[in-house]
């Protein structure tokens, strides 16, 4: 989306922000109603099945927007129709297995992975036809949404449950007791560090592809393959995340779901940390390579053992629900939190704005590996020094280095009061065969 936003419609990034906070928005309310719909009314088959098919038809409108307004308000329509799907997959996935009698924690990852094969194949399709920037990527998504959701109504059904009594309190019909999970401190402090959770994962998703991407401001990067095929090499990350995977059962009977998700965090700290010293080539090039293999671990260890985790420990009345409360939290507050304090920190303490000539080389210099003064301006912001020394369109210059090693800050951060915190004696039955 970016590349399409700046790249081929030329707007400025005032409202970019907020359109890539739609996922978060849509994230905050639409899981939860979806999840409560697909407990209590409508199959989730169909459900997921509708969503997707409206996604679609929304994904080739979207690149025909006139303004960077309309295309908000279209991308925010979108993520309320294709967020939930993600929650309800997972729903749908974990009935059709329980119905055939097989073990939801040792037989979900190895169908799950199938998603990141997917989320792969798709990268490599974008960024090898040409559509990386242009609007033949949403119309390959439109295409392939609207498949599957005809392709869902082949599903096995997934009704409602129906296990609540019709005289029940209305709260409880509507599905609304799943938020009696926050009354637990363990469920409770587990949402609130999935909520964080989600914030880092924004953080590589905004500003992963970007980073690799602005080494083109640099002549000796600008022809590398880091730079010209960035999205393949950040596709490394979603590889891991297929071995990762498949190691979940292994790593959640191990060990529990306590040290699985410190694992994930300590894996963020590694994403982070080696971005921050990572250049497209020699050593540096493998440090990214790095960050990239231990995406995997950070991703598949709270995402999918998240969702696990709930599935496992929550009534069988409000799965559904739970699942979506979970959405709620990671790809909703959490990504909202991650995209807009972010931004923030990026901009007010990691962004340099230069308007005189002798300041940017002055700051340059105090840079390793960076171009010369005359270099950067000519080949990366197409600057001119005016006679008096000043420039003829300001220079931002992001101090990459210290936003990825803020954000591995905040991960350990997080990882030390989890540990505190967090109290859950691993008990290995409980995630014992789950067929009920």
């Amino acid at each position: 989306m970016a590349n399409f936003w700046f790249g081929t419609k030329h707007w400025d990034g005032t409202q970019f922000g907020a359109v890539f906070g739609t996922m978060g928005i849509a994230s905050i309310f639409m899981p939860t109603i979806t999840g409560i719909i697909a407990d209590r009314w409508v199959n989730a088959e169909r459900i997921f099945s509708v969503l997707h098919i409206l996604y679609g038809a929304i994904l080739f409108v979207l690149p025909h927007s006139a303004d960077p307004n309309s295309f908000f308000w279209l991308m925010l329509l979108a993520m309320c129709f294709y967020m939930p799907t993600i929650a309800l997959a997972n729903s749908i996935s974990y009935t059709i297995l329980k119905n055939s009698n097989l073990d939801v924690v040792r037989d979900f990852p190895p169908i799950r992975v199938w998603g990141t094969i997917g989320f792969i194949v798709a990268m490599w399709i974008t960024n090898l036809t040409g559509n990386k920037a242009t609007e033949g990527q949403f119309y390959i998504g439109g295409a392939i949404a609207i498949f599957l959701g005809i392709y869902a109504l082949t599903l096995p059904k997934c009704p409602p449950q129906k296990l609540i009594d019709k005289n029940a309190p209305l709260s409880e019909q509507l599905g609304l007791n799943a938020f009696k999970l926050f009354g637990s401190y363990k469920m409770a402090l587990f949402f609130l560090f999935s909520m964080l959770l989600g914030a880092a994962l924004q953080l590589t998703n905004a500003y992963g592809d970007v980073f690799l991407s602005e080494f083109s401001h640099f002549p000796k990067y600008a022809d590398s393959f880091v730079v010209q095929r960035s999205t393949i090499i950040m596709s490394i990350s979603q590889v891991s995340e297929t071995l990762f995977i498949l190691a979940i059962p292994f790593f959640l009977r191990k060990f529990g779901i306590k040290k699985v998700m410190l694992m994930s965090m300590l894996a963020w700290v590694l994403r982070f940390g080696f971005f921050a010293y990572g250049v497209p080539d020699g050593f540096g090039l493998s440090l990214i390579i790095f960050s990239c293999i231990v995406y995997g671990m950070a991703f598949d260890f709270f995402n999918i053992s998240g969702s696990l985790f709930v599935e496992t420990t929550t009534d069988k009345k409000i799965r559904s629900s739970a699942q979506g409360l979970f959405m709620m939290m990671t790809n909703g507050f959490g990504a909202l939190f991650g995209s807009y304090i972010a931004g923030w920190a990026i901009d007010k303490f990691f962004t340099h704005k230069f308007t005189n000539a002798s300041d940017l080389s002055a700051y340059l210099d105090t840079t390793a590996d960076n171009p010369t003064f005359l270099e950067i301006l000519k080949n990366s912001f197409n600057s001119a020094v005016n006679a008096d020394g000043t420039l003829s369109s300001a220079v931002m210059v992001k101090d990459w280095q210290n936003i990825w090693l803020s954000f591995a800050i905040y991960a350990l951060i997080l990882a030390i009061f989890f540990a505190v915190l967090f109290r859950h004696k691993h008990n290995p039955e409980e995630i014992s065969p789950v067929k009920h």
